[in-house]
């Protein structure tokens, strides 16, 4: 059995802290059948382990939920509530690898999702952005790198227990099933 490897330019192989304040976690969801309601999450944070072979990397993050803002603070405190998040005995969402494979120019990272409890299958389009030095490194900004990634993916909320299925006139959901995920990471490496 052979080994696929492949090449990234300017690839670094390494340990990686996500860096929360150049990185952004956000969703949108369909309300009322008529469009999509944007939101995001501040505070996340989380490891990258950028393998020699790069198929074998991993990553484990984790999102504080009671950072959701979605520009409106009544909805954000109804969607911490039990309704929808239950933030009071769930504070955190969870994001673990369980494979990295390539496909077309991109890659897909499989991985599981815990929300409120529930752990299922969330694979996630993978680009990434680039590898590059750390300008943020005052002592010597070419000791360290960062790397930019940004990923997609998609999710039925039902199957996480997050909010209800009631309709509005007509027998449509008010709020959609299917959340749609965008991630743009930005993690600095780990050095001595």
């Amino acid at each position: 059995m052979t080994v696929e490897i492949v090449e990234i330019p300017g690839y670094v192989a390494g340990t990686w802290v996500i860096d929360p304040v150049h990185s952004d976690v956000s969703f949108k969801i369909r309300h009322m059948m008529l469009n999509k309601v944007r939101g995001r999450f501040t505070g996340v944070e989380g490891t990258i382990v950028t393998a020699a072979n790069p198929l074998e990397s991993s990553v484990t993050a984790t999102v504080d939920l009671a950072s959701i803002d979605t520009a409106n603070d009544q909805r954000d405190e109804h969607v911490r509530s039990a309704d929808f998040l239950d933030v009071a005995n769930h504070p955190t969402m969870t994001y673990r690898s369980t494979g990295l494979r390539a496909d077309g120019d991109g890659f897909v990272l499989d991985g599981e999702l815990t929300l409120r409890g529930i752990t299922r299958s969330v694979p996630l389009r993978l680009e990434i952005g680039g590898f590059g030095p750390d300008v943020f490194r005052q002592d010597d900004p070419f000791k360290g790198s960062r790397v930019g990634l940004t990923a997609t993916g998609e999710l039925d909320r039902t199957e996480f227990g997050v909010g209800d299925t009631a309709t509005i006139p007509g027998g449509a959901l008010a709020l959609g099933t299917r959340l749609q995920l965008n991630l743009e990471i930005q993690a600095a490496l780990q050095v001595d």
